[in-house]
């Protein structure tokens, strides 16, 4: 088999992504797919389908959890909060009948609010283990038996995070390293954070196979109070010829070495006034040599050109979006067949984007009860989107698309905070509620 390093510095091409992570094209190996930008080549997915019409089976699942599933080949994994147990769990379920290969406890505690829970992380995998994180810090690899390889916890070896909200994001593989950043406040919140040093913002990069810390990578900022919180996690480029991963969140987006931290350039800022309640929650997003980067609480997105170097100021911004339709407070904008595709979970407007010109090829509303604030899913000339009440809706995608091919509700009657977001995988719709997994087949 092709081994991961190959996979992963495979994967881009001058300006788009050409080769996916896995070998085979169908797997969903990390939040937003072998991609990273949310969608999957794959073919032959449902538009129209119910509970009782296409679901291959459903999975009771210990309790909530807003974790995106990960699918490699018949394996599922996910996190989920267990009450009985006031703990978050690890589980492995098998993708052709439902089953539960296993579960096994990630780390104790649930919750700090009722907003959400600790299982917010999605897991990611090379084929052969599976790395899991939640909200509390624990990290963990198990092989794909849950067998634990090995175990660490974030807050206790860097002190306890600095959060107003429970803290998610998700781990990132690439070319041989496994990361997490952690993009906080610099002073202590409602009584969370250290008070025996500094409270830094960080990228850290450690070994897949033993959890040891490799690097670690001081992030500054100048943001103030929950401006400098973020719940985005990494993404990898190849920009001709040059690796990244780039992040979002401190008022600033940087692009870094991925071999060693170091921050390769920088543009900010989307919030020159320091408003200090800008919290940042979309991940970026790359296509067409254009990155994204959504400002918070329905300000524009800012289009940034990848390959910059130093500050890039002005100079790197493409385009910036107009009006109160285009923009992303929470989900994270898709890349999908040479379009950028943004929801506005706020106020319900799903927009296809040109990447260099930043022209709105159409805008369409949402006809959601709630907000939603799942990240959409390309695949199959389709868009999916999920509210926070289990409404789907889907979509034609294109420059000549935009028209609703389906809805349907997967909510239960309790569900009130949906935010996973719909997986393709292997001919498999995955969908996440509050408390169960659904797998939908055409």
């Amino acid at each position: 088999m092709t081994s991961p390093h190959r996979f992963f510095a495979a994967i881009f091409s001058l300006s788009a992504i050409l080769t996916p992570v896995s070998s085979r094209a169908d797997n969903w190996p990390n939040w937003r797919g072998p991609y990273f930008n949310g969608s999957s080549q794959e073919k032959g997915f449902p538009a129209v389908f119910s509970k009782t019409d296409g679901v291959a089976w459903k999975t009771l699942l210990p309790g909530e959890g807003a974790s995106t599933p990960a699918v490699w080949d018949d394996a599922v994994f996910l996190t989920s909060a267990d009450a009985e147990t006031d703990s978050i769990v690890a589980m492995r379920i098998n993708a052709t009948n439902g089953e539960v290969v296993w579960k096994n406890e990630l780390g104790k505690g649930m919750r700090i609010d009722e907003r959400s829970t600790y299982a917010g992380s999605s897991p990611v995998t090379d084929g052969k283990t599976v790395w899991f994180f939640s909200g509390n810090g624990d990290l963990a690899a198990y092989d794909f038996e849950g067998k634990r390889l090995w175990h660490r916890n974030i807050e206790e070896d860097f002190g306890d995070f600095a959060f107003q909200w429970t803290f998610s994001s998700s781990p990132q593989l690439y070319d041989g390293l496994l990361y997490l950043q952690v993009l906080q406040r610099d002073t202590p919140v409602n009584g969370r954070g250290r008070t025996d040093g500094p409270i830094e913002s960080f990228l850290l990069a450690m070994d897949p196979a033993t959890g040891e810390t490799k690097w670690k990578h001081v992030r500054p900022s100048d943001a103030v109070q929950e401006s400098r919180e973020a719940f985005s996690t990494p993404i990898p480029i190849l920009h001709e010829g040059r690796p990244e991963l780039v992040i979002s969140g401190g008022d600033s987006l940087t692009g870094h070495d991925p071999a060693t931290g170091k921050e390769l350039w920088r543009w900010s800022t989307y919030n020159p006034e320091k408003i200090g309640h800008w919290r940042l929650v979309p991940s970026p997003v790359y296509g067409a040599g254009t990155l994204l980067i959504c400002a918070p609480k329905g300000d524009p997105i800012y289009a940034i050109a990848a390959g910059g170097n130093g500050m890039v100021g002005d100079k790197g911004k493409l385009w910036v979006s107009e009006g109160k339709e285009v923009t992303a407070d929470v989900p994270t904008p898709l890349f999908y067949d040479g379009y950028f595709y943004i929801l506005n979970g706020r106020n319900k407007f799903l927009s296809c984007v040109h990447p260099v010109s930043g022209k709105v090829v159409w805008s369409k509303p949402v006809d959601a009860k709630t907000k939603l604030e799942a990240s959409p899913t390309g695949v199959d000339g389709k868009i999916y989107v999920m509210s926070h009440l289990g409404e789907i809706f889907v979509y034609s995608s294109g420059p000549d698309g935009g028209d609703v091919l389906g809805t349907t509700v997967f909510g239960e009657s309790q569900s009130v905070n949906i935010r996973a977001s719909i997986v393709p995988a292997n001919g498999t719709l995955y969908i996440r509620t509050d408390n169960v997994l659904y797998a939908v087949r055409k």
